[in-house]
């Protein structure tokens, strides 16, 4: 059955906007979008029909970096074991009321994310991506998720079971974290170039890409030397070391097409009232420089960590505004350029024909204030309504 959304102004693409425009879907599949009188002349006489006349329809939001094992509360590692396929379905759905549509969880244990992508199956939730496991050294950050390695050949196994539980993207500790106690600090490598490449390789006879965790200037630039899909976090944090290759990583990033996620969530304004501008402007000024550089940036969260809740991404993206981003450019970052970072380009991230139809329709017009992400008003998850 076709459903035809029809609203005050339609973005295909948030560079391209249309007044008066209108979305048509079918099975699941966006058939048009474009000038209202266009679109509806398209639909069947009997289809469903939904008007918003003061909303916006845009495609669905991403968020690129969760962890649906984690509640956002500061006990969230002693409430790891609590629940988890209940919690883990629970906050799936906030990401989706919010106007999520696509998740890439990247680090969970027992590979609950695959767990629950199966019991989705047949019902709206958004499209998620599982990494299961991260790769890790023993003792090593994020240990506690099972992916402890001491070899070669405990990497490799590692990878091979966790395509066999139907990962999507490799997870690989390549610096040290903060959630960690008895790991390497943030900017210390936890694996060399060499272990890198081996992974990349290895996780690409499976088909899949890696995505590297990496604080660290030293690991940032091994990875990107590795050939890894993503960088998660892309901190470019010293220790007591200098580092002056940054500038030459983020023009091999581009050159690569290597993404970067600053794993920012809305607690940025805490940084901001506890430290200061100037400290939160060194802290964060890290994106406009790698936008300057040409890097591809993606938009996620880092959900469920203390305070990174799963249904406020408008409060992750305003940071974006702050440091001085269009706000058009900020819908791009959430929507068309996480879905081309994460190989989805051809899928999902715009309003297109023959794309998914992840459809976010709001009160008001974000392109004027992102405030209006705020007000979902109508969520399709692949046709299908939260």
């Amino acid at each position: 059955m076709d459903t035809l959304i029809t609203a005050g102004r339609v973005l295909p693409r948030p560079a391209t906007p249309i007044d008066d425009g209108a979305v048509l879907v079918r099975d699941g599949v966006i058939v048009a979008a474009g000038p209202r009188a266009d679109v509806a002349a398209q639909a069947a006489p009997d289809a469903a029909r939904h008007d918003f006349p003061t909303g916006t329809a845009l495609a669905g939001l991403f968020n690129v970096h969760v962890h649906l094992s984690f509640d956002a509360s500061r006990e969230m590692l002693a409430h790891l074991s609590d629940a988890p396929l209940e919690g883990a379905r629970s906050r799936l759905t906030a990401l989706l009321r919010s106007g999520v549509t696509t998740v890439r969880d990247l680090g969970d244990r027992g590979h609950l994310g695959a767990a629950v992508r199966r019991s989705f199956e047949g019902a709206a939730a958004p499209r998620l991506l599982v990494s299961g496991p991260p790769i890790t050294v023993p003792g090593g950050h994020c240990h506690f998720f099972g992916g402890e390695t001491a070899s070669d050949a405990e990497i490799r196994a590692l990878i091979d079971a966790n395509a066999a539980a139907g990962a999507d993207v490799i997870k690989v500790m390549a610096s040290g974290g903060q959630i960690t106690e008895g790991g390497a600090d943030m900017w210390e490598s936890q694996f060399d170039t060499r272990q890198l490449s081996l992974i990349v390789t290895h996780a690409a006879a499976h088909g899949l890409p890696v995505a590297a965790h990496a604080h660290g200037a030293d690991a940032i630039e091994a990875a990107v030397e590795a050939g890894v899909s993503t960088v998660e976090h892309c901190s470019f944090l010293t220790g007591p070391r200098s580092f002056d290759r940054r500038t030459h990583v983020a023009k091999r990033m581009a050159a690569d097409g290597i993404s970067a996620c600053s794993t920012s969530s809305r607690n940025w304004r805490t940084i901001v009232e506890k430290l200061g501008d100037d400290v939160a402007q060194a802290m964060y000024g890290r994106l406009p420089w790698l936008e300057e550089h040409g890097v591809r940036l993606l938009s996620g969260t880092d959900a469920g960590l203390p305070g990174s809740v799963f249904d406020d991404p408008v409060g992750a993206l305003e940071l974006y505004e702050w440091l001085g981003f269009p706000r058009r450019r900020i819908l791009e970052i959430a929507t068309e350029d996480s879905a081309a970072g994460l190989g989805l380009g051809a899928v999902t991230g715009r309003l297109e024909t023959g794309l998914a139809a992840d459809v976010l329709v709001v009160e008001g017009n974000p392109l004027a204030s992102l405030a209006a992400l705020r007000n979902p008003l109508l969520v399709l998850a692949q046709g299908r309504p939260a």
